[in-house]
């Protein structure tokens, strides 16, 4: 797979993009190759199961039907249940049809074992998808030049807040390191929890969060795109600053973040009882609706002001089964999936703090939107997430690393010596 860096003038040019443009190697499966005649509803498998989320999916299903070519079943799973029993799903003799996922090389992990429709006819046959910027098509596309995935919406990472709050507490967005220590250090004199995490229950990969800005902040994000390929080796001094750093700021996370899920982080957060959480947008389809105009972020602290400013910001969108008997009906669901319209009311039957890929949606306009979208464009590179930018093989390594460093900060050398064996058998599958 070759990761193409993302500079700051090429995202503005390919605006509603996001995420290093990646190319996917390996083989997909032809929709001449595929049976396209079985009868019955397209079958989406959706991970997003947060209450707004979920309902903007039903949203979406609702409106596709009232478009009456063809219908569509809506399976809403768990997200964490849907990361591990995706590979049983796409090799299962009778899999759902369509995914919600993601692109670059996790897409790519599947489409190595031949387990990816091939999109070429949605992409040459959608006026919408032809208008998708440069940088999303080649995020979209394998190395042999075939499309295995139609992107609908991207999103930033941050360090999220209620504005009331902060303004409560006598307190404001720190810029360096020093000055959010010295935040975090005020938070705690006032009896509050400075930092939620929710890495416990079903969601400990919001650990790795911590580990990608930490490392894009001092080693930079071309090192950590080539770290999560295996190019590096977790035991690396470099690696071990990201550490050192982390230790400073352990004192102020919250006492329970491994042990509640990120929704429970997040009613903390809304309720006072943390101050601040380095978490996505997503975050806010888990709270109250009424609560959305008190939110409000800041990026995480520059730690190095010579390495250049990267920052989080995750695509969304769906691929499908190689195995789907329903190859025709799949490309017509891609296909309005791809549309301004179908954004949109993802957009609005959700908490909204989505951005569309479509370069005709509306985004929900609001003021944490317009801060979103700067802080994305700002920004001089762009990173997915941990198992985004690595796979979702990858991914439980680091859970388990880093929930033992939170645990037991003190073995950090042999737990980076066990996280370079357990990435190894990854790399080396």
């Amino acid at each position: 797979m070759t990761n193409l860096q993302t500079s700051r003038r090429r995202f503005l040019a390919g605006l509603g993009a996001t995420g290093t443009a990646v190319l996917l190697s390996g083989c997909v499966t032809s929709t001449s190759d595929a049976k396209t005649s079985s009868k019955g509803a397209v079958t989406l498998q959706s991970n997003l199961s947060a209450p707004q989320a979920k309902a903007a999916m039903e949203d979406l299903a609702a409106a596709y039907a009232k478009k009456g070519s063809e219908r569509v079943s809506l399976n809403t799973v768990a997200a964490e249940t849907f990361r591990t029993q995706l590979p049983t799903y796409l090799t299962s003799a009778n899999p759902p049809d369509v995914y919600t996922w993601y692109p670059g090389s996790v897409a790519d992990a599947y489409a190595k074992k031949n387990l990816l429709l091939d999109l070429d006819d949605v992409w040459a046959s959608s006026p919408d998808l032809k208008r998708y910027s440069k940088a999303l098509n080649s995020l979209c596309t394998s190395s042999s030049g075939k499309k295995v995935f139609v992107p609908s919406t991207y999103y930033w990472w941050g360090m999220f807040y209620r504005k009331s709050h902060f303004a409560k507490w006598g307190v404001k967005e720190p810029k360096t390191w020093d000055e959010f220590l010295g935040l975090c250090d005020k938070l705690k004199s006032k009896g509050v929890a400075p930092i939620g995490l929710g890495a416990g229950g079903n969601t400990p990969w919001v650990a790795s969060a911590w580990f990608d800005y930490l490392n894009i902040r001092i080693n930079g994000a071309d090192y950590h795109r080539q770290l999560l390929a295996g190019k590096h080796r977790f035991d690396d001094p470099e690696v071990r600053k990201v550490f050192d750093r982390w230790t400073e700021v352990l004192p102020y996370f919250d006492p329970n973040g491994t042990a509640v899920a990120f929704q429970d982080a997040t009613t903390a957060l809304l309720n006072g009882r943390s101050g601040m959480m380095l978490i996505g947008t997503f975050f806010a389809d888990a709270a109250p609706k009424d609560a959305l105009d008190d939110i409000d972020f800041f990026r995480f602290p520059v730690i190095d002001p010579k390495v250049p400013l990267a920052e989080e910001a995750p695509t969304d969108g769906y691929f499908a089964s190689a195995r789907s008997g329903r190859a025709r009906q799949v490309g017509d669901l891609l296909k309005y999936l791809a549309t301004a319209e179908a954004q949109e009311i993802y957009i609005k039957g959700s908490s909204g703090t989505v951005l569309p890929c479509n370069p005709d949606a509306k985004d929900a306009g609001t003021a944490l939107v317009k801060k979103g979208r700067v802080h994305i464009e700002s920004a001089a590179e762009i990173t997915q997430f941990f198992n985004r930018d690595s796979s979702d093989a990858l991914q439980p390594t680091a859970d388990t690393a880093l929930t033992k460093f939170i645990a037991k900060p003190k073995d950090v050398g042999s737990i980076l010596t066990t996280w370079q064996r357990d990435a190894q058998k990854i790399w080396g599958a």
